[in-house]
Parts: C-alpha cells; sequence; structure tokens
C-alpha cells in the first residue's frame, strides 16, 4: 500500500475526549458519597464560619453595652470597679498581664520544645523516643486546674532561690528585680504557662520533623555534613513553617489560660516594674474570677474584655499564617 495514501486519522477508540466531554465524564464518574462527602465538608466549613460570626456579633454587641456607660477609657484605664456609680474599668493591666506572661512562656518552651523534638526524630534509639513521646503525649492531656494546684503547692515555694539568683545577676535591669515578696508573679505564670504549652509544640514539631524528605539528609550527608549540619541545613529550614504552626498552637492556650494562672497568681490592678514582684492579671483570669458575682452590667464588662481577648487570638492567628505564606518555600510542598 502506497504511504501516501495512507489514512492519518487515529481510529475513534484511540482519539482524545474533547474538555467538555472529560467534565461530563468526571461529573457522571462522582460517586454519591463522594457527593456526600463534599456536601459535609463544604457544609463544616461554612458552619464554622457562622460560630465565629455569631461569637464575633455576641461579643461586640455585649461589649458596647458596656463600654457606652465607661466613664474611663477602656483600652488604658488601671481599675476594674462596676458597681461605682458611675462605673470605671479598663484593660490596661489586663492586656499587660497576658501579653508579657504568654511572651514569657514562649521564650521559655519554644526552644526546649524544638529541641526535644530534634532529639527524639534524630538522636534518641527508638527504645528510649517511644516511652519519651508517651509520656510527653500524657502532659498534653493533663488538665490545667492540676497544673495550677501543682504550682501553687510545688512550684510557687521553691522558686525563691531562683528568684534570687535572678535578682543578685540582673536585678540591676529592674525587670528582674525581686523585693523579697512570695513568688506569685507574672514571671512564675511565665513558666508555669510554659511547663503546660510544652508538649503541644514538641508533639506538633516532632511530626513536622519525621516528614522531612529522606533524600534531603542523605544528600546533606553525602556531602560530608556532620548530624547538626543536616539539621541546620535540612531539617529545620523544611519544618519551619510547622514550628510556627506548633508556637502559634501553643500561644493560643497560653493566651486563653484560665485556672491555672488564676490559682498561681496574687491578682492586682497594677503594672509592676519588676517582673517578680507580686501582682498583676490576665484576661481569662480576670474573668473566672468576678464572673460568678458580677452583676448584669459587670458581665457586660467582662465580656467586653472577651472581645479584646477574642481580638488579640485573631491577629495573633493571622500574623501566624502569614509568616508561614512568606516562607512557603519551606513547607515541603516542592520537596
Amino acid at each position: 500500500m502506497d504511504i501516501t495514501t495512507a489514512p492519518t486519522d487515529a481510529p475513534p477508540h484511540l482519539s482524545q475526549p474533547s474538555p467538555a466531554e472529560q467534565k461530563r465524564a468526571a461529573r457522571g464518574a462522582t460517586r454519591p458519597g463522594d457527593r456526600i462527602f463534599l456536601g459535609l465538608s463544604r457544609g463544616s466549613g461554612i458552619l464554622l464560619l457562622v460560630i465565629m460570626a455569631a461569637i464575633a456579633v455576641f461579643l461586640t454587641w455585649r461589649a458596647a453595652l458596656a463600654i457606652s456607660e465607661d466613664e474611663g477609657n477602656f483600652l488604658t484605664t488601671f481599675e476594674w470597679n462596676t458597681q461605682a456609680q458611675p462605673p470605671v474599668f479598663g484593660i490596661a493591666v489586663l492586656a499587660f498581664g497576658t501579653v508579657v506572661s504568654s511572651i514569657i512562656a514562649m521564650v521559655i518552651a519554644v526552644p526546649v520544645a524544638v529541641a526535644i523534638a530534634l532529639f527524639l526524630t534524630h538522636y534518641a534509639p527508638r527504645k528510649l523516643s517511644g516511652p519519651i513521646a508517651y509520656v510527653i503525649d500524657l502532659l498534653a492531656a493533663v488538665p490545667s486546674i492540676v497544673y495550677g494546684l501543682w504550682g501553687a503547692l510545688i512550684l510557687v515555694p521553691h522558686l525563691n532561690g531562683l528568684y534570687a539568683w535572678l535578682d543578685q545577676y540582673f536585678g540591676w535591669t529592674g525587670i528582674l528585680e525581686w523585693n523579697g515578696g512570695a513568688p506569685r508573679s507574672m514571671f512564675t505564670v511565665g513558666i508555669l504557662l510554659a511547663i503546660m504549652i510544652l508538649p503541644i509544640i514538641t508533639n506538633v514539631s516532632r511530626e513536622v520533623f519525621r516528614q522531612v524528605p529522606q533524600m534531603h539528609e542523605e544528600a546533606a550527608l553525602a556531602l560530608g555534613a556532620t548530624r547538626w549540619e543536616v539539621i541546620r541545613m535540612a531539617v529545620i529550614p523544611f519544618g519551619r513553617s510547622g514550628v510556627i504552626s506548633a508556637s502559634m498552637l501553643g500561644l493560643g492556650r497560653a493566651l486563653g489560660e484560665t485556672m491555672a494562672v488564676a490559682t498561681v497568681l496574687s491578682p492586682s490592678f497594677e503594672i509592676q516594674a519588676s517582673l517578680l514582684d507580686p501582682g498583676g492579671g490576665t484576661f481569662a483570669q480576670n474573668i473566672a474570677s468576678k464572673f460568678g458575682e458580677a452583676s448584669e452590667f459587670g458581665r457586660d464588662a467582662l465580656i467586653a474584655s472577651g472581645l479584646v481577648l477574642f481580638v488579640i487570638t485573631l491577629l495573633v492567628n493571622g500574623a501566624a499564617r502569614a509568616i508561614i505564606a512568606r516562607r512557603k518555600e519551606y513547607s515541603g510542598a516542592n520537596a
């Protein structure tokens, strides 16, 4: 047969379907279970947004009722007296205590948690890493009131030596000056919160470090890198966004912790120059201690402070998402 006269069209069964035919085939091939799962997933996401919006509307409405009758500046007043006529209350002390105690907790917990996660994933033998990981998981399940009782009965009485040492070597800064009072201060709260959020950050970071591609580590070893250099050049860059996410989860718990803070802190509406002096307060601790005996207006005032904590939490999580988005090259998507 002459080659020039051979048919050039492909057989019908080998022809490619058009894009429209592919879409129709995809829709037809979708199973009922897939459609149900898609609907449930989409509905769950929409329901979550609705709940968040409802919480925001409720907090804003009740907060507006209280702030409209406040004689002082809600953001800068160093007093909380909702029984006075006219009432005077503000969140300056609460905002300071919440932010400072959370920062102390993060400074202590994040390096220790990352170090533990790296030890469990790259240094510890399997017989040792398993039991340690199990103990850390148990720590994450301990109720906050148990941490609070342990902090009040064990931690606080044994901090005098640490406070004296900090005062001796760093008291000249004024921030770590100790005047001999009971160690029920924001620094103690920060230590307790660090212990509480340590399991959360450790567990998430450990799982992130386990996802590092083996080829990355083997390539670094083939180039003559030591184990620490492998961690510094391959493991930590890959898991950086995951560590940030883990830290934000821990920070969220630190910002909203209630009973443990209320148990170890001597609350007062004063901002102490030294972190070692008793006094201060946090949003959650103030709400928990005053809500039961508050009047209707007093509860609205406490809800107003809860609105500020809600906004702070949203800002923190938004900042974390922005940081992760800027470092998406380390997310592992291109691994």
